[in-house]
């Protein structure tokens, strides 16, 4: 399995994303959702969702985003 990055949300985009994925049996992460976390700028860096490399077109075709 090797993971890739579907896109970069906010935080509360990503994981309603992460969520919307489950649902139709995708397995989903979000890398560096924490990121700066203690001097309040989390908000502002985005949050990458990743999908195994198997996945990905039909992640893609989810959200809207197929090439």
């Amino acid at each position: 399995m090797a993971l890739v990055e579907l896109g970069r949300f906010n935080r509360n985009e990503a994981h309603i994303l992460i969520g919307r994925l489950d649902s139709d049996g995708i397995a989903a992460l979000a890398f560096d959702g924490e990121s700066s976390i203690g001097d309040g700028s989390y908000l502002f860096i985005p949050v990458r969702v990743m999908v195994d490399e198997n996945d990905l077109a039909e992640a893609q075709a989810i959200i809207g985003t197929a090439a």
